[in-house]
């Protein structure tokens, strides 16, 4: 396989970035530079992150917070529950997410319906991390963050993009779904080019590991940093 052609768990391969001189706390003058990360699936959000917070930047997945909502005592477990029965409940009364993923990915109102459940605890929860955070800047990761209101709150959005087919493969070998799986998950969300045009900055994940660093590397040095 060649370095142009890279799946997600490949790209998470890459050597760390050298960290640049970010201020490592934040004053009451000086609030945490928010980055809001999204993207559709399997465009290379993860790995930009983590690039992201290679170079010094605290990194929050809104997406994982949302499943740890769901938790058992967690803030939307009941909710959840009550709303899609104990069909969706594993032995052991945890939440079965690939039982409530196959209701909510083949019924586009069952997925409204937990987003309702869910982003408004996940996102009072993630407000509290960056307040608590310590960093000079945040990158919050979130699929849904346009969709949800999240993007208000956020000084820039990031957003990555690749081919359909770059989007397939990734799918394929990462997650081990078929061809038709994958593109049912990728038509299943809006088009990429809804999350572009509100995009400040766009990062290509299609190309080279270096191609993708390099371009991290470029809207990273064009931050606001505060003075420490």
């Amino acid at each position: 396989m060649t370095e142009e052609h890279l799946s997600e768990e490949e790209l998470e391969t890459c050597d760390p970035l050298p960290a640049i001189n970010v201020p490592h706390a934040v004053s009451n003058d000086c609030l945490p530079y928010r980055i809001g990360l999204t993207g559709n699936i399997a465009t290379g959000k993860s790995n930009v992150g983590q690039l992201l917070k290679d170079l010094g930047a605290a990194y929050i997945d809104a997406d994982k917070v949302a499943h740890e909502m769901m938790l058992p005592g967690a803030a939307a477990y009941q909710a959840v529950v009550a709303h899609f029965g104990e069909t969706v409940l594993a032995p052991d009364g945890s939440i079965d997410r690939r039982a409530l993923g196959a209701i909510v990915f083949s019924d586009p109102q069952a997925l409204q319906h937990l987003e309702q459940l869910v982003h408004p605890a996940t996102i009072a929860e993630v407000e509290h991390r960056i307040q608590v955070s310590g960093a000079a800047v945040v990158v919050v990761e979130a699929i849904k963050l346009l969709e949800s209101g999240m993007a208000e709150t956020y000084d820039a959005i990031w957003v990555t993009t690749c081919t359909e087919e770059e989007q397939v493969y990734r799918l394929e070998n990462s997650r081990g779904l078929n061809r038709t799986e994958a593109l049912h998950r990728i038509h299943a969300q809006p088009p990429q080019a809804e999350k572009l045009a509100r995009a400040d900055v766009i990062i290509d994940t299609g190309g080279t590991k270096a191609e993708t660093r390099a371009q991290v590397l470029v809207a990273w040095g064009k931050i606001p940093h505060c003075d420490s």
